[in-house]
């Protein structure tokens, strides 16, 4: 741990097979460890790091104090028996904590690995590899340390690996060896090898490696392609050996995991702050109480020296104060009571048991629990403002389906008419043999056309067999699996070979397929690559026949334009289709073709040969001849795949949006998949204003287009409100210098073209950008992004993205992931939750505020980096707007109640002060000042603190805008603690001053007078453990039998346990520490004691109930709303003709699908390569020797997701929800046919004083017909959404007061069109609030409209 760190490095020089020269440079060893303990340095580290909070150190300072006798009056267990209470329960956690890390260590440290020593293979722990080793890696096994690729199994030294683990990406990846060493397969050739290599020092760098091998008095280049990286898995290949060059943390896998920091909540650094001031005050009572010592020892106390001198080291009345004022510091110091952060501690992992425990976050397919990895942040999740999410494996299940085909005009693909039967899974067996079984498609008229040999289609699949890169396996007779290295690709193969024309193999040469169950060998002459530019592939082949022909795909953007003139009709017919299907968000691919004579074939491949073997500028002469190839191609059509989104992405986007969450994806994918899955998952709609590309090459471009979008932004929205705002007007008038970029159009900016501005104009004011209406989306791409991210670009950047819906940052590297959340963490001050599956996404998750890791299919590095962890996307919504709003609300309440009873308890000694000559003398008896904060009001606070809930799970998400308060962090901040405190104080004076006032002259039935210590004591102490008692009965708003055990349970152990320390047993054990014998009896049974406590109580808890009285009545919470109108409603329903039951829409997935939108966007292309793997291929290099059993692709599952969401209305003014009680409902599960319901103003025309009656509205399912009246007093209701044809039937909109409930999906099961609205649910919106007028008195619950329901 406490290990010298070697100095940095400038090379590595790394020999194989020599330990001892690699030993000298002090290389790090392959051990990983992420633990911070050892059984050795636990205690003291681990009091170090605990003493470093202040809390902490405070009570250390208190003990110490205690030990002093002079100025002591509590006894020193009062303060060690608490402090070693916290110290051991956070050893505990922390040494817990640390276990579970020594044992993940333990686990990856201890893998086995085959290390070449003396010429033999041994076992050795990964833990025990040294730089310079020679590992064997076989089939399946992850790679142990950064290697040089030596030799394999497979022909040419090539390897196949899965990179999941550091870069997130699921497809196959090639890795060479150098070609002089890939022959050095046999053991005794590799014990012999004692090349050097000289690269470059560890950095994080993925996708760089630079570096030289010298052996035999030779030099070889080393690049990545040669090397295998920690964290990756070897596939495809037997055995292989590689050269460690990085070990341990020196690895490229440990260089990105990034640093851990420690993360605090909001609410811990504001109690940080508390207790600061809270100190400050402690002092000034101190000050206070000394000031008074002083001045009563000079006046008064001095009369009584002759027969009460001073104690022998106070010879002054200043050095009496002095000690006093330290005696009042001890005694007065319960108002930070260190019980306050064990329970903080204890609420925290109740919470995240519940987190754990919830079988709603729990995924059956996948066994896999919700997991709170940490117990400090659970409150924060109720506070989140932006999520950044990784998109592949997050938002989308990294599976591809072939969804719809387009041939020659004529479409394919799911049934377009929603109201017909639906259509059966087609069943390939009988017709192809060879059909994968899991494949899945609807449409039997594509497979009659294949069936009569309809040339189009038989063209189309065959295009499809060919013009790929995929590797096929056949492990028996029949039985083929497909190794693509892209899901794309593998999904295009796997339909042709269903249709009939089966890929079954191929060799550096030829490709051999099965067409309509006869085998049909092409002989390929040419592959001409795909690359991120060209955003195409193509293959030359020439069939049995002797025929030529090019097969090309691509993005139809690039295809399009290099097709024949006599193309044009069908290319129309085809683009139409390519809209629609890029209104279903699915990723398109357009195929030609062009037959080619041999005198073209054989001058194009001599022009393709030399610049093959061109040494300058080799790719752009391939590019030059590809292009030469690449036209006047004929259309055969184009496909449409579906990269299936999670379940209930749609929906969870929806409902985190209402709830005022902004969502930005931040991927690595190209912008045309982004693009796609953010319009799939309803980020982007047609029914956004404006959609913003980003796409400078240069600081200046990217500055230009983030001003021109923020201009454009102020102009749309000014547009919008029908007129200028005060401060927008000369904004926008002095700076606007043209249109925004909407997708898809140019740099076409009015009425200056290209002109631009001399001196650029300063960003807008931010709370101008804040106020902007309207829904605006940003696109951006990495190489934008990485000059929007510089220091002078960064305010530009983020006042644009802030102001829009939805941000999408494409091609972006995992450090600048990491970067753009740092940016709204410094510039935003608001709350960051970042969600990923790969490892890739570790630096992002650590950076945030809150980093959450998905357990899906591209490893555990995201899942051990988080703090919290599932396996579904649509968790998140129940992670923050149930357990994140609960728990934030839980928290806040226990704080408040905490500080509210501290101060009721301490302050009392305060006022005593006044009447015991300042002496430091304490009003209780020591034990109870020991008990009352560990037992006698620490369990009811705990039950609320984990426990308390203000409204159900299922409201919590029905009402998202009820996840607001915790943004706006309303319920604890400095004005909440400030009101806490004063309430405690008036507690204390109540507490004090009505036992004083009426003991003072009160006396026993026997003439004695109550008027002693004791007797004081024992009522104030028994009148504040009631208050506060029935003060935690009036916060708690849930209870439990727990709750119940709990308050009535500790007031029972008050009393029990102070007759116990007050009776005589006690006495004659301890005469010395029990003063009080007898105190508890003789008070409590005197009548005039009983109605001083009941006085004291009514006097405190009166104004508190009317002052929550008024408040619910006057200035309701949205959550006081929702408890109402939920006990309203259970009130008025009738067990009989209430419900209606379900009505389904009539809308289907397809029908929302082909209306979503228009077709002004053009959809991304499928395609996911990697440039030069068609090269690999024609050269033979990847043919390889044996044949190993590979995992069939998962099994293709269609999925539905909601149609149509309900779009936010911005009201033009902003009310806070507070004031209004206004509240959005989540439209989670509104059908695509069902009118959205709208919070805006109402547009029926009438006043409050108005009856209503709704038209009628028919549903296919049923008839129902709800007739509304209301009394002169109801205010506007909402009838129930009934499906309309067209827009004018519409549901009618809402007041600003009326909640509006949303539809509730039915238990019925997940099919199409299965969102259903109840009765039961629309009546919430009946019972809102009065909207206030200005004549309004009383806007209290108005009354409920009455309501009729027919069924017909």
């Amino acid at each position: 741990m406490f290990r010298k760190r070697p100095p940095p490095e400038e090379e590595r020089r790394v020999r194989a097979n020599d330990r001892e020269y690699n030993e000298k440079f002090q290389y790090a060893s392959n051990c990983i460890m992420t633990s911070k303990y050892n059984i050795i340095t636990f205690l003291p580290v681990n009091l170090f790091e605990q003493f470093q909070e202040v809390a902490n150190t405070y009570f250390l300072f208190l003990l110490i104090l205690q030990l002093i006798p002079q100025i002591s009056s509590l006894s020193w267990f009062t303060t060690i028996v608490p402090l070693a209470l916290v110290l051991c329960i956070t050893a505990v956690k922390d040494a817990t904590d640390d276990y579970f890390r020594h044992k993940s260590d333990n686990q990856v440290n201890n893998r086995q690995s085959q290390v070449l020593i003396r010429g033999l293979l041994q076992n050795e722990k990964w833990m025990n590899v040294r730089v310079g080793d020679i590992i064997k890696l076989e089939n399946n096994q992850f790679v142990a340390a950064d290697l040089l690729l030596l030799s394999s199994s497979e022909p040419h030294g090539l390897c196949y690996i899965e990179t999941a683990e550091l870069d997130g990406e699921t497809n196959m990846k090639v890795r060479q060896s150098v070609s002089v060493t890939s022959e050095l397969g046999d053991q005794n050739n590799l014990a012999s090898f004692d090349g050097e290599v000289v690269c470059e020092p560890p950095n994080n760098k993925l996708d760089r490696f630079c570096g030289t091998l010298y052996w035999r008095d030779k030099k070889y280049t080393l690049t990545n392609q040669n090397m295998l990286l920690r964290g990756c898995v070897l596939r495809n290949t037997e055995a292989c050996y590689g050269l460690v060059i990085f070990a341990g943390p020196d690895t490229k896998l440990m260089q990105n995991s990034g640093r851990t920091k420690f993360k605090r909540t909001s609410i811990d650094r504001l109690m940080n702050t508390l207790v600061l001031w809270i100190f400050g005050f402690l002092v000034c009572m101190g000050v206070i109480l000394a000031v008074g010592n002083a001045v009563w020892e000079r006046e008064v106390g001095s009369l009584f020296q002759s027969y009460l001198p001073w104690d022998p080291p106070v010879d002054n009345f200043l050095f009496s104060a002095f000690l006093s004022f330290w005696s009042y510091v001890i005694i007065l110091n319960t108002v930070v009571p260190i019980s306050l952060y064990v329970s903080v501690e204890v609420i925290r992992l109740g919470h995240s048991y519940f987190i754990n425990w919830d079988q709603q976050m729990f995924c059956s397919q996948c066994n896999t629990a919700a997991e709170a990895r940490t117990t400090t942040l659970n409150e924060e999740l109720g506070q989140v403002e932006y999520i950044f999410s990784d998109k592949t494996g997050t938002l989308t299940q990294n599976i591809m389906s072939f969804n719809k085909c387009s041939i020659n005009g004529q479409t394919y693909g799911e049934g377009t008419d929603p109201l017909g039967p639906q259509q059966k899974r087609l069943d390939f067996t009988p017709f192809n043999p060879l059909a994968d079984p899991d494949f899945c498609f609807y449409d039997d008229t594509l497979l009659e056309s294949v069936k009569v040999g309809d040339s189009h289609t038989h063209e189309f699949f065959r295009l499809l067999s060919l013009c790929h890169t995929v590797m096929s396996e056949e492990k028996s007779e029949g039985e083929l699996v497909y190794k693509a290295q892209s899901p794309d690709e593998g999904a295009l193969v796997t339909a042709a070979r269903n249709f009939g024309f089966v890929f079954r193999s191929r060799t550096p040469g030829t490709i051999t397929t099965t067409e309509m169950g006869r085998p049909v060998t092409y002989t390929l002459l040419a592959i001409l690559d795909f690359n991120n530019i060209r955003k195409r592939m193509s293959v030359i082949v020439r069939n049995p026949e002797g025929r030529i022909r090019l097969y090309c795909k691509g993005a139809d953007t690039v295809l399009l334009e290099r097709l024949h003139p006599s193309n044009q009709e069908l290319m129309n017919i085809t683009s139409d289709h390519l809209n629609e299907y890029a209104a279903d968000g699915l990723r398109t691919l357009a195929l030609a073709y062009r037959d080619l004579s041999e005198d073209e074939w054989e001058t194009w491949s001599e022009s393709h040969r030399c610049a093959d073997k061109a040494t300058n500028c080799r790719e752009d002469r391939l590019a030059a001849a590809y292009e030469e190839i690449e036209q006047d191609m004929m259309l055969l059509g184009a496909t449409a795949i579906e990269d299936k989104l999670q379940e209930g992405v749609p929906e969870t986007i929806a409902v985190l949006s209402l709830a005022n969450i902004k969502i930005w994806v931040l991927t690595g994918d190209k912008q045309e998949t982004a693009v796609n899955i953010g319009y799939s998952c309803k980020m982007l709609t047609d029914d956004m204003t404006e959609v913003f590309i980003i796409s400078g090459h240069t600081v200046q471009s990217v500055r230009q287009e983030l001003r021109r979008a923020r201009e454009r932004m102020i102009e749309l929205s000014r547009t919008r409100d029908g007129g200028k705002e005060e401060g927008m007007e000369g904004w926008g008038e002095a700076c606007f210098m043209g249109n925004g970029f909407k997708e898809g159009q140019g740099e076409d900016g009015t009425g200056g073209g290209g002109k631009q501005l001399q001196c650029p104009p300063p960003p807008p004011p931010p709370n101008l950008m804040d106020n902007i209406s309207g829904e605006f989306a940003l696109v951006i791409n990495g190489h934008s992004l990485a000059h929007a991210l510089e220091a002078d670009m960064e305010m530009e950047f983020v006042l644009t993205a802030c102001a829009c819906k939805a941000v999408i940052c494409c091609r972006v590297t995992p450090l600048q992931k990491a970067q753009v959340v740092e940016l709204i963490k410094k510039h935003k001050k608001a709350v960051t939750l970042a969600i990923g599956d790969g490892a890739n996404d570790v630096s992002m998750i650590k950076s945030a505020h809150i980093g959450v890791g998905i357990s899906g299919q591209e490893g555990i590095q995201a899942v051990l980096a988080s703090d919290y962890s599932f396996s579904q996307f649509r968790f998140l919504q129940r992670l923050l707007l149930v357990h994140g709003r609960w728990s934030y609300l839980r928290m806040c309440r226990f704080l408040c109640y905490f500080f509210y009873k501290n101060f009721a308890f301490t302050m009392v000694h305060f006022w005593f002060g006044f009447f015991c000559g300042f002496s430091a003398q304490t009003v209780y008896d020591q034990y109870f000042i020991t008990l009352y904060n560990i037992v006698y009001t620490s369990l009811p606070v705990l039950a609320m603190g984990i426990f308390d809930q203000d409204v159900p799970d299922q409201r919590s998400l029905e009402y998202p805008k009820l996840y607001e308060p915790g943004q706006l962090n309303l319920l604890f901040n400095k004005r909440e603690f400030f009101i806490c405190i004063a309430q405690g104080i008036y507690t204390s004076v109540v507490l004090f001053f009505v036992p004083c006032a009426i003991l003072s002259d009160a006396t026993q039935s026997t003439g004695v007078p109550l008027a002693d210590y004791q007797t004081f004591a024992v009522t104030t102490a028994t009148a504040l453990v009631i208050v506060v008692s029935v003060q935690i009965a009036l916060d708690t708003g849930f209870w439990t039998l727990i709750n119940h055990v709990f308050v009535w349970g500790s007031l029972g152990s008050y009393f029990t346990i102070m007759f116990a320390l007050h009776s005589q047993t006690l006495f004659r054990i301890f005469p010395n520490q029990f003063h009080f014998v007898g105190s508890a009896q003789s008070t409590l049974l005197q009548p005039v004691v009983w109605l001083t406590i009941a006085l004291a109580t009514a006097i405190c808890i009166v104004p508190v109930l009317a002052f929550r009285f008024l408040k619910v009545d006057l200035k309701p919470q949205l959550s006081d709303t929702v408890r109402y109108t939920q006990l309203v409603r259970q009130k008025k329903r009738k067990p009989v003709g209430r419900s209606v039951g379900a009505w389904r829409g009539a809308g289907s997935v397809s029908e929302g699908r082909l209306g979503a939108r228009s077709g002004s966007r053009r959809s991304g292309y499928a395609f996911a390569h990697q440039e030069g793997f068609g090269e690999l291929i024609t050269s033979g290099k990847n043919m390889r020797l044996s044949s190993l059993a590979l995992a069939t692709f998962a099994s293709r599952h269609s999925s539905s997701w909601i149609d149509t969401l309900r779009r936010k209305k911005h009201a033009h003014t902003h009310t806070p929800p507070s004031a209004s009680g206004e509240c959005s409902p989540a439209p989670s599960c509104v059908s695509g046919s069902v009118p959205p319901l709208s919070n805006s103003s109402s547009v029926l025309g009438g006043s409050q004083d108005t009856p209503i009656e709704e038209e009628t509205g028919t549903a296919p399912a049923h008839n129902i017909q709800t007739v509304l009246t209301a009394s002169t007093q109801t205010p506007p209701a909402l009838a129930p959404v009934s499906e309309a044809a067209t827009p004018q039937a519409s549901a009618h909109v809402l007041n600003a007061g009326v909640l509006t409930p949303t539809a509730v999906r039915s238990h019925g099961g997940d099919s199409p069109g299965g969102w259903t609205i109840t009765l039961g649910t629309v009546q919430e919106a009946l019972f809102g609030w009065k909207a206030r007028t200005a004549a309004s008195n009383s806007p209290g619950p108005p009354s409920v409209a009455k309501e009729t329901s027919q069924i017909e």
